[in-house]
This record gives C-alpha cells, structure tokens and sequence, in this order.
C-alpha cells in the first residue's frame, strides 16, 4: 500500500528525476504553499488545503543539513500563508539549512511574492520568478475595522469597561475610530514589521538600507524589473529553474515524513489514528515541547483534540502536572500562540506553570502572539524566548457585554425581566448596566489587574510600578518587550528548544515529546459525545463559513476571525477577561 502511495497520478508532475538515489548525492525540491501554523487540526491525509506545521518544516530542514548526501533545495514558493512571526522562525531554519560558510545551496522560485513570501525568498542564494510574474514589496499595513456605527444602526449597545490606558480590546465596537492609544500601538507594530523586511532585504539581498526603503516604497515589480531591482536573479519557468539549479543531478521531492506520500497522506499518522501504532513517548531522559495555541477558555475544553486549536485551564493544567511528576521529563518547552482569554483559567496554568518550574526549567517560546492571557501564562518561565515580531505583554483586563434590546425593539420585539434581588438582571443581554452595575465590575477587575502585574513583576523579577508603568493593556512587539525586561530573548523555537535542553542537560539527537499528541479515534469518539447534534450541525456551518473567508482573505483572516469571536462569546459567560482583539496586519 505504501509502495503505490508513493507513486504520482498519470497527470501529477514526476516527485524525483529517473536517476534518483538517497543514498547517493541529490538535491530536495519542495513546495512551499499553504498555511503554516503551530498546529494542523484533525486532517488525516494532508494536503487539501490543510494545515502545514511549523515544527516539522524547520524540523525536516535540519534533518536535510544533516544528510551529507543533500547537496541543496530547490523550494518553489506559492503563496504560503504565513504571519511574520512564523516567518521568522522559517527563515532562520532556510539559514540554519544553507549552513554558516554556504554549503549547501537554497534556490527558491516564486510564481508572484507579497511582503511576507518575500521575507522569506531574501533567505535563498538565487531567487527566480515565473514568466509573468510580480513581486509586491509593498510593506506592512494593519486596517483596523470598527463597528460601531454599524451597532448604532442596528440598535445594539456595547457596554465595556477596561482597566490599563492601552487596553483597547472592545475598541472597535465602543468607538468609531480608533484611540490614540491604538494608533500608537499599531504604528509600532507595523514599524517593527518594516524594520524586519527592510533587514531581509539588507541581509538577504545585499542593498544597502536606503535602496531597500527605496525598493519598498515603488512597490510593484513585474517580470524583468524584479531582475533589475536585485530582488530576483532570474524570470524562468519553474522547471527549468529546479534544472538549472540542480545542475543535472539527480533529486527528489522532500517529504516532512518518510511516512508520508507524495501528496501528505501519512501512514504513519493514520495508523496511530486506528489505534494500530501508540502514541511516541520517549523511553530516555527527554525534553518535552508543550503547545499552547488559541483562547483561553475554562473548563476541560475538547480535550486533547480540542487542545490543538484552544487551550483550556484545566486540560493544559493537568497535562502540565504529569509533564512535572514525570522524572525522565528534565525540562519543558511552552510554546505560546495566544490573544488571552479567561482570567481563571489563566491563573490555573501559571500555577501549573509555577509547579513544573519547582522541579525543572520551563522556557517558553512565543508565536505570532503571547499577549494578556498569553503573557500571563509565561510570566512565570524559567526564560522566556520571542520574535522581533511577536506581539506581547497586554497587560490589562476588559469586561462588558452587547445589549440587544434595542435592536429588538426595532423590529417589534419586545422584551421584559423578572428577577429577584437589586441585580438580578445584571448579566443580561437587553440592557446596558446601570452606574453602579459599571462599578461594580471595574472593581472586579481592578483586582485583577492588581494580580496581574503582580504576578509580572514576581516574575520578571520586577517591582510593581516598574510593570505598572509598562503595562495597561499596551501591545509590545518581542523587540520592545526584551528592551523593557517582559521578554528574555529573541529566538525562536529551535533557539529555545536548544536552551531547554543544555538546562537540561539532554542531548540534541535526543527525541522531544510532543503535546497535544497526534489524535486518535478514541479522542474524537470522546469529542463526539461531549457534542450535540445541534452543535456538530452549527460547526459544520461555522466551517463552511470560516473555509470560504479562508478561501477570499487567507488562513491569517481566519485565525483572527475565529480569536475574536471566541472572546466575544466568552464574554458571555465570563465578567472578565484578559483578552488581545487587535486588526489583521496583511501584506
């Protein structure tokens, strides 16, 4: 079965020349396209616009540069969706892959190429473009989107609260513009994003930083102007760039697993699926890599196959507690992808956190995002790793709700509460709070916010007004963080996997162990039963929904799209959250 699997269709392009050999010198080709993320959801066979993880494409890159057979890469980049963050680990993998003194080669191709694919292009040693083909260096943008007039219209008033100057979480649905708060947060955001291209193109490309800002600010280059820019060496088809860079050699189409076919599909995965294989563990003192990827909610979530898109309080908690009582476990590695969320299920997983420091470092390595429940998370850490890019700290607390009778009102719906004691209605959904409703909350959360930087300066080793002065709610970028002690580092993952493993003294070649592990039919039979038809039926038009945005704005849109809306229904169950909702930053 695996034999055949291996095989291309009568109409798929060939996955290896005639004269291929691993055991004999050759070059990989791969093609890079599609969302890259932490973690893929459920997607057994790969492929179909399924999720690419991070980890194992650096991962396999470092096994190519391992493999004194691999000569080079020939990588065809196709639109890959990417954030900058992510890009940045993939990058520094491209780089590791070359070698210090260039030995091996990294030829990359391109159809067409935004801010982001470019990033990583400016990693290779020759660069090519398709006939017909643009390169769009146009540099960063953040558009955010603000709702509030639509709300007024519909009759729907949003009554927030937040503690922390910065925190603009409910911002674009309580003003109609944004703050001057906002705008500053975003100007550094995207002057951090700029800085980062404008180095690609410096370091990758060899201009000097004036033609780079230059090169950004004419924007678009088509076919042989790229050429004449410096941004790509050469406008040739696809094929007959991989012939050339291979120079005749043989080569072969680089799988992420030897398991996996030509198109993804994973055996290996399908069989730990069916319950044919168990679930690695390693067997000798290891470092294990924790996921923390998606809201923060309470409770036990969906388990470990909701793990790979939320983190929930209690199921990450008791995952880290055995990670802690488990004594060939000498270090652990939390990898943080997260606006926030719940503040309860937040402070459960610092104390899960601060168990597992009792016993064995804890480094944590930030994504695209590890800000307000993110960062409270990983305040805690032994040290904490980020990206020039990442977006941290948000250190500030927002509660409120939408009041819908309004909008009710207006279509001839009328609504009328019943309840016993002076609040009793306090938390519905019809009416605004009063004053002192308002008061009450901000009350709340203004202890909150108290434990929170608490929580921060201990730490980071910090005194509670240095925090205080840093936080209320404000966005740092992983720079601005480490420059004002909330990060330790910049790295990325590998950077902090290699930390976790000198702590622990655990040698590179050593395997990881791996949360939330690959899923299996008993997981999703459990999943299933926690779900009710009404449910499974309003997930299946969620994701109609959700594939089509994909399909119109990219992976990235998604992400953001499904964060916000999961803290938006949280704030109907919970009064306070310590939650990031900020703009998609787009090429």
């Amino acid at each position: 079965m695996a034999s055949k699997l291996e095989q291309p269709g009568p109409y798929d392009a060939p996955i290896k020349s005639a004269d291929f050999n691993k055991d004999a010198p050759h070059f990989l080709t791969y093609e890079l396209h599609g969302a890259i993320d932490d973690l893929s959801q459920i997607n057994l066979f790969g492929g179909g616009g399924g999720v690419t993880e991070l980890r194992a494409l650096t991962d396999r890159l470092h096994r190519a540069a391992a493999d004194a057979n691999v000569r080079g890469l020939v990588l065809r980049v196709d639109g890959p969706e990417i954030d900058m963050a992510s890009a940045e680990d993939l990058r520094a993998a491209m780089l590791a892959f070359r070698g210090p003194a260039g030995e091996r080669k990294l030829h990359c191709h391109a159809d067409s190429a935004g801010n982001l694919a470019y990033f990583l292009l400016s990693a290779c040693d020759r660069v090519g473009l398709q006939p017909l083909g643009e390169v769009a260096l146009t540099g960063p943008a953040a558009t955010p989107i603000h709702l509030k007039g639509l709300l007024d219209r519909l009759g729907v008033q949003p009554d927030f609260v937040h503690v922390g100057a910065f925190k603009g979480a409910a911002e674009p649905l309580t003003r109609r513009e944004p703050s001057p708060e906002m705008l500053a947060t975003l100007g550094a955001i995207v002057d951090q994003m700029y800085a980062s291209l404008i180095a690609g193109l410096v370091e990758g490309r060899g201009l000097t930083r004036e033609a780079a800002i230059e090169t950004i600010d004419k924007a678009m280059y088509f076919g042989e102007a790229a050429v004449a820019a410096k941004l790509v060496d050469v406008v040739t088809p696809w094929e007959s760039f991989r012939d050339e860079a291979t120079g005749g050699a043989a080569w072969s189409r680089m799988k992420l697993k030897e398991s996996a076919g030509p198109g993804g599909f994973d055996i290996e995965r399908l069989q730990i699926f069916l319950g044919l294989l168990p679930t690695k563990r390693p067997s000798e003192p290891h470092v294990a890599l924790v996921y923390a990827v998606g809201n923060i909610i309470d409770g036990k979530g969906g388990g470990l196959i909701g793990a790979r898109r939320e983190i929930a309080g209690h199921t990450l908690s008791a995952a880290l507690h055995n990670l802690a009582a488990d004594d060939k476990v000498r270090a652990i590695v939390l990898r943080v992808n997260s606006g926030g969320g719940s503040a309860q299920a937040s402070e459960e997983i610092w104390r899960a956190v601060a168990a597992v420091k009792a016993k064995k470092p804890v480094i944590v390595s930030m994504g695209r995002v590890a800000a307000s429940g993110g960062y409270y998370i990983s305040t805690g850490a032994t040290k904490i790793f980020a990206q020039p890019d990442t977006l941290t700290g948000s250190i500030g607390v927002v509660g409120g709700k939408l009041a819908l009778g309004g909008m009710l009102a207006k279509i001839g719906v009328e609504t009328f509460a019943v309840g016993r004691g002076k609040h009793a209605t306090m938390w519905s959904a019809m009416t605004p709070w009063t004053d002192e409703q308002r008061s009450m909350v901000l009350g709340m959360m203004e202890d909150v916010y108290k434990v929170f930087v608490n929580r921060v300066a201990e730490g980071r080793g910090k005194a509670y007004d240095e925090i205080h002065a840093i936080a209320q709610g404000r966005v740092w970028t992983g720079q601005a963080a480490k420059e004002r002690g909330l990060v330790d580092a910049m790295g990325d993952l590998d950077a902090a996997l290699a930390e976790a493993r000198t702590l622990a003294q655990v040698g590179p070649t050593v395997e990881l162990e791996v949360y939330p592990p690959e899923p299996t039919l008993k997981d999703v039979l459990e999943g299933l039963v926690e779900a009710s038809p009404a449910d499974m039926l309003g997930r299946a038009e969620v994701v109609g929904a959700l594939a089509q945005l994909r399909a119109e704005f990219g992976h990235g849109a998604v992400s953001t799209v499904v964060a916000t809306l999961g803290q938006l229904l949280q704030l109907r169950r919970e009064p306070v959250l310590m939650a990031t909702m900020l703009p998609l930053t787009v090429e």
